[in-house]
C-alpha cells in the first residue's frame, strides 16, 4: 500500500486498538464477504492541469469547467497508467466489491443528470475486465464470483421533463434512466423541489402530490427510492406511500448526533417498517462525538439496538482520490473568477461541517474509504456475529435491491 493508504490505516488502528485475534478475524471476514456500499464514489483521479488551464484561457464558462473537471475525475484512469495504478490500489485496499455509485448530478434536468451517468458508463466500458456496470443485483454477485468490481448506478435527483403539461409526461424520464442502468434515485437534494422538501429546508413540508406519483412510478419501474437528502416529513410520507422498501443510503442517527442530514428514530422506524435500509456515512460533522471511526461505529450500534441488524448498511459518502497530484495539477491553473454558490448547496452557515474543528485530518483519516476492512474489524470488536456483519457490509442493501428490482413491472407498454 502507498504512504497515503498506510497513514490512514494506522490512524484507524491507533483508535480501534484491536487484538491480533480480532484484527485477523475481521480482515479475513472482510476479504471473504461480498462487500457492497449503499452509496459512495469509486476512486477518483486528478485533473489534467494543462488541459484545464487551456479551457480557462479560452474563456470556458463555470459550467464547462465543472463538466470538464468531472469528466477528468471520473475517467482518466481509462487511459492514464499512473491514475489507473492508483485507482486499482484504492479498490484493492478497500476490499469493496460493489458501490451504489453516485452517477447523476444533484438537480432534476435530465440532460445534466445524464452527463455523470455517461462518464461512468464510459469508465466501466473501458475497464470492463476490472470494474463493471451492474444492471441487476445478480450482476453484482456474478462480478464478485469472478473477482471483479462493479458499480450499481444511482442518481442524486429524479429526472423530470419540466414541461408541466401532465403528470405522466413529467414521469417519463424515470423509465428511460432505468433502461440506461440507473437503479436508485434521491427524491430531493437538500432543497425543496417539486417532489418534496429537502433535509435543509426549514419548513419540513413533506411529500407533494406529484411526489407521490414519482414514488409510485419508481416502484413500478424498479428504481430504489432514496431519502438520504430528504426532509424528515418527506421521508416518513415516502415510506408510507411506497409499495417497495426505501432507503436513506448515507445518513446518521439523530439520537446519536442531531443533524438535519441525519434521521430521527421515528423516520428510521418508518423506513425499516417498509423493509428498507439505513446506510451510515463517514462525514465527521454529521457523526458528531469524536468524529472518527469510533463515532461511526456508535451510529451502527444505535441502529442495531433500535431496529436490529437486518436494516443496516454502510454508505460512506466519501471516496479515494490522489489529493497530492490534484493539488499539483491545480497549481498550473491561472486565476479565474470566483464562481457563485451552486444551487444544491443549501446549508446553514453555522453547520459544523464548515467548522475547522470538524475538518481536521485526523478525523477523516480513520474513516478513509480505503479503510473499509477496518470497519469490519471494528464490528468484530464490538461483538457482532459474522452473519450480522456480512449483512451490514453488503447483504442488507443487496437484499433490498433485489426486492425492488424483482418487483418492477416486467411488461411495460412500448
Amino acid at each position: 500500500m502507498n504512504e497515503k493508504i498506510e497513514k490512514a490505516r494506522k490512524a484507524a488502528l491507533d483508535l480501534l486498538k484491536p487484538s491480533k485475534k480480532d484484527l485477523k478475524h475481521g480482515l479475513d471476514l472482510h476479504a471473504n464477504t461480498l462487500v457492497c456500499e449503499s452509496y459512495g464514489f469509486s476512486p477518483g483521479t486528478a485533473i489534467n492541469g494543462d488541459i484545464y488551464k487551456a479551457a480557462i484561457e479560452k474563456g470556458a464558462t463555470t459550467r464547462e469547467l465543472q463538466d470538464l473537471g468531472e469528466f477528468m475525475h471520473m475517467t482518466r484512469q481509462t487511459h492514464d497508467p499512473v491514475e489507473l495504478a492508483d485507482y486499482k490500489e484504492a479498490w484493492e485496499a478497500s476490499g469493496v466489491d460493489c458501490i451504489f455509485q453516485n452517477a447523476g448530478e444533484e438537480e432534476q434536468t435530465a440532460l445534466d443528470i445524464l452527463k455523470r451517468h455517461a462518464n461512468f458508463t464510459y469508465a466501466t466500458d473501458m475497464l470492463r475486465d476490472y470494474v463493471r456496470r451492474a444492471a441487476t443485483p445478480d450482476d453484482i454477485k456474478q462480478a464478485w464470483k469472478e473477482k471483479k468490481r462493479s458499480l450499481y448506478f444511482t442518481s442524486n435527483c429524479v429526472p423530470v421533463a419540466q414541461e408541466w403539461s401532465s403528470v405522466e409526461e413529467e414521469l417519463r424520464y424515470i423509465h428511460m434512466f432505468f433502461l440506461l442502468g440507473c437503479r436508485m434515485m434521491h427524491l430531493t437534494y437538500n432543497r425543496r423541489n417539486v417532489i418534496g422538501d429537502g433535509c435543509i429546508e426549514p419548513a419540513n413540508g413533506g411529500l407533494s402530490d406529484f411526489g407521490r406519483a414519482v414514488v409510485k412510478e419508481m416502484n413500478k419501474v424498479g428504481v430504489i427510492v432514496d431519502v438520504a437528502h430528504s426532509g424528515w416529513r418527506t421521508s416518513i410520507e415516502t415510506a408510507q406511500v411506497s409499495d417497495q422498501p426505501i432507503t436513506a443510503s448515507h445518513t446518521v442517527c439523530c439520537a446519536v448526533n442531531m443533524h438535519p442530514r441525519g434521521k430521527p428514530d421515528e423516520v428510521i422506524r418508518a423506513i425499516v417498517d417498509k423493509g428498507g435500509v439505513i446506510g451510515i456515512c463517514c462525514v465527521p460533522g454529521f457523526l458528531g462525538g469524536t468524529g472518527d471511526i469510533r463515532s461511526f461505529l456508535n451510529h451502527i450500534d444505535h441502529l442495531a439496538k433500535t431496529v436490529g441488524t437486518d436494516y443496516i448498511a454502510i454508505g460512506t459518502d466519501v471516496g479515494s482520490s490522489p489529493i497530492e497530484r490534484e493539488e499539483a495539477e491545480r497549481k498550473k491553473l491561472p486565476a479565474h473568477p470566483k464562481a457563485r454558490k451552486v444551487w444544491r448547496s443549501l446549508w446553514n452557515p453555522d453547520d459544523p461541517i464548515f467548522d475547522p474543528a470538524w475538518q481536521k485530518e485526523e478525523m477523516r483519516l480513520s474513516m478513509a474509504w480505503t479503510n473499509w476492512p477496518l470497519f469490519t474489524v471494528g464490528l468484530v470488536q464490538r461483538g457482532y456475529s459474522d452473519n450480522d456483519i456480512q449483512k451490514i457490509v453488503g447483504g442488507n442493501i443487496l437484499r433490498m435491491a433485489r426486492m425492488v428490482f424483482d418487483a418492477r413491472e416486467k411488461e411495460r407498454t412500448i
